[in-house]
């Protein structure tokens, strides 16, 4: 069967569940949910063996996990399929005005239109739910205050103090997907994990605003109401009170560390804070209990499977095979990886050195490209902090191994700034494009015609794998390659030695015969060049141990495929096994009449979701360890006694004088300009191509003067797009 008609079928199905979950929600305030929906599901679906929480798990949990595992399944089988170019100007024009940025300047920052229609919907979902409870207030007479005891203000309060946590746990049920970098949930959206960051900022900050208001108005409602007492009710088979105020605690504390002035003076700090999320979110399904935790826990499931497969990655210890280490205190680190590890422009690793922390995991933009360097991974740290500048301490003294952990590789699922027509192929070396060449015509359609990169300080990173992609592509390609325009601006003229890193390290100038690249160097703080001989550019080679292993996909080259099998046989798994402690533990002492200590149900199902992941998911990648595991030793076998192919590398610890510009098809395409900054609006503005794509990473300022320039108006060929990370 036709893949491209499995993906049409599985795409229609997976929009009509879309809307199905979205019709839930809009759903679930309103009295036809609660008072006729609910029973009659809950009458039909409470059982033997999975109890009260039946109608939750079928609800709410089932259709997301399904959509995750059908979209896994999705990207899969297309993974290797053609890519459709043909889409008419009409649409390309529509898409390009949602992509356009609406606000620049703000407290959150660039924003896009579709993105400001989505925040508008999801804000608007809130103000429902709320709204829609808060309805009910005509219901509170004096007559049922006074059954209560209590005043009617005072009733109203408690209850208005219930919605708002009811509408908090819409932010909650959100929060985890941005953050799950191994989900097919983002990609199936044209998401990425670094570009969704901010997402997960937003619906962080609503969460803690809706779930302190909540608190703080329940303490209220019990101080006038003399019943101070019930903070400290843990209720035996409802909700715990004592478990929601340590969540909200854990909450606070994470919350507090996440503002800008702490994220960015005391990265510690943040780092370690946000792992209050184990006890936050732990303490709050304690709280409400499981039934009620269902709705949540799509997203938080998602997270688990993705943290874990995440924690299995990071056992391993790495192939660290050289590093350079330039004058403007930059370290490029070159990794050893099998061909079966593929990756995409501007995708980001993690990395984690335990000599300098055991628990810092810091993300690093991937400089190499899995094209023209199968054997290779590098990725380019600017000392800039205190872990960074540690490692360059490190590097700068006599060293012969260092151990270092990753996870990762992640990136965009496609190459964004292409498209592909007739028949495209994924080339894993050069030596294979040389037998094929002269059968094969391989057509490339480039999404833009002209691509200008505006980069600031080390910002310069991810342009580094696109400028590699477009070199890959124009030696495979019959077609006109886009012009591009790198705009870099450095402080000084130190900073100009990361221009040698564009070409790789195997590379040659005349990698840069068929693509069509012109350099505007800018340093901003000197006035002409400067000189300084003592600088060299210094060249490490590592002796690995024998157990230090080549970086491989930890689920295999069908990543996807195996993802969905952990999804979808972990939640089979779970069903079992919460069926049979039902059945025969809990039901027993129950009969689904609320007996049962709520505490204990939710930790056994905690128990067995985290049993059920860590089974799945520890079986598929010891499986799939034993498929790469060979490839992996013939890695380490072929590795030569030189290294690769670097002549800055031909000893060890070698140096050699600084260049500024060291190649000289480099230097003949830049040209470098002291003493001022880019006129960055003239600059955009001459671009007179049909399509122009600006992609901008550097410092927030530079970004938003470039968003402000592409969302003027005054040229509607400039499409912008944003490449920052935000942890």
């Amino acid at each position: 069967m036709d893949s491209r008609f499995v993906r049409a079928t599985i795409r229609h199905l997976l929009t009509v569940i879309f809307l199905g979950i979205c019709m839930m929600w809009i759903m679930a305030p309103t009295n036809t949910y609660l008072q006729k929906w609910r029973p009659s599901i809950h009458k039909k679906l409470v059982s033997t063996y999975f109890g009260t929480q039946a109608p939750s798990m079928l609800i709410w949990t089932f259709p997301v996990l399904f959509v995750a595992s059908l979209g896994s399944l999705y990207l899969h089988l297309g993974k290797n399929s053609n890519q459709d170019a043909s889409q008419s100007n009409e649409k390309k024009h529509r898409r390009a005005l949602w992509r356009k940025p609406v606000l620049v300047k703000g407290p959150l920052g660039i924003v896009s239109g579709i993105e400001l229609a989505l925040l508008i919907m999801f804000i608007a979902l809130l103000v429902w739910s709320l709204v829609t409870y808060l309805r009910r207030l005509h219901t509170i007479t004096p007559k049922a205050a006074a059954k209560e005891g209590v005043k009617v203000w005072e009733m109203k309060l408690f209850d208005v103090a219930l919605w708002i946590g009811l509408t908090g746990n819409v932010c909650l049920a959100f929060l985890f997907y941005p953050v799950a970098r191994g989900s097919s949930v983002l990609p199936l959206l044209g998401l990425t994990s670094e570009g969704s960051i901010k997402y997960h900022i937003w619906l962080g900050h609503m969460t803690m605003v809706l779930f302190t208001i909540h608190g703080i108005c329940y303490i209220i409602d019990w101080a006038v109401t003399g019943n101070i007492s019930e903070m400290l009710k843990w209720s035996h088979s409802h909700i715990s009170n004592v478990a929601g105020e340590i969540a909200l605690l854990g909450g606070l504390g994470l919350w507090a560390a996440t503002f800008p002035q702490i994220r960015r003076k005391t990265f510690e700090l943040f780092f370690y804070a946000h792992h209050l999320y184990i006890i936050f979110v732990f303490f709050f399904i304690l709280h409400v209990g499981i039934d009620y935790t269902f709705i949540m826990l799509p997203g938080f499931y998602l997270f688990i499977v993705d943290r874990y497969l995440r924690f299995l990655q990071s056992r391993t210890s790495v192939r660290l095979l050289s590093a350079r280490l330039l004058p403007c205190n930059v370290v490029e680190l070159n990794f050893a990886k099998t061909h079966g590890l593929t990756y995409n422009p501007t995708s980001i690793m993690f990395v984690n050195v335990p000599s300098i922390s055991k628990l810092q995991w810091h993300p690093f933009t991937v400089s190499s490209n899995s094209n023209m360097e199968p054997d290779k991974l590098s990725v380019i740290i600017k000392s800039e902090g205190s872990w960074s500048t540690k490692l360059h301490q490190m590097l700068s003294s006599p060293i012969d191994r260092l151990d270092v952990s990753i996870e990762g590789p992640y990136g965009p699922q496609s190459n964004h700034f292409l498209r592909f027509a007739n028949k495209s192929y994924q080339l894993k070396t050069l030596f294979l494009l040389s037998l094929l060449k002269n059968y094969l015509t391989v057509q490339i359609f480039f999404r833009h015609d002209t691509i200008v990169m505006v980069s600031g300080g080390s910002g310069i990173t991810p342009f580094i794998s696109i400028i590699r992609e477009l070199i890959f592509r124009s030696k495979i390609s019959q077609c006109k390659t886009p012009d591009m325009i790198l705009i870099a601006v450095f402080k000084s003229s130190l900073d100009l030695t990361m221009l040698d890193l564009l070409l790789p390290m195997t590379g040659s100038p005349s990698d840069l015969s068929n693509l069509k690249l012109h350099i505007e160097a800018y340093v901003t703080k000197e006035k002409e060049p400067t000189t300084d001989n003592s600088k060299r550019v210094r060249s490490i080679l590592f002796k690995p141990l024998p157990t230090d292993k080549p970086m491989a996909p930890i689920l295999g080259p069908n990543s996807w495929f195996w993802l969905a099998a952990i999804i979808s046989s972990s939640f089979i798994m779970f069903l079992i096994l919460i069926g049979i402690i039902t059945r025969f533990y809990i039901y027993p002492r129950d009969h689904n009449n609320y007996e049962f200590s709520a505490s204990t149900k939710a930790v056994l199902n905690v128990l067995a979701i985290c049993v059920s992941i860590a089974a799945t998911a520890s079986a598929a990648v010891f499986w799939n360890k034993k498929q790469y595991s060979r490839e992996a030793t013939q890695v380490q076998n072929n590795e030569g006694q030189a290294p690769l192919g670097s002549p800055n590398l031909r000893a060890y610890n070698g140096d050699r004088e600084l260049e500024s510009l060291p190649h000289q098809s480099l230097a003949q395409a830049t040209k470098v300009h002291y003493g001022g900054r880019p006129d960055l609006k003239r600059m955009l503005f001459e671009r007179k191509g049909e399509s122009v794509g600006v992609l901008v990473c550097g410092p927030k300022k530079l970004r938003h003067d470039v968003a402000a320039i592409c969302s003027s108006g005054l040229a509607d060929n400039l499409h912008f797009e944003s490449i920052s990370f935000s942890w």
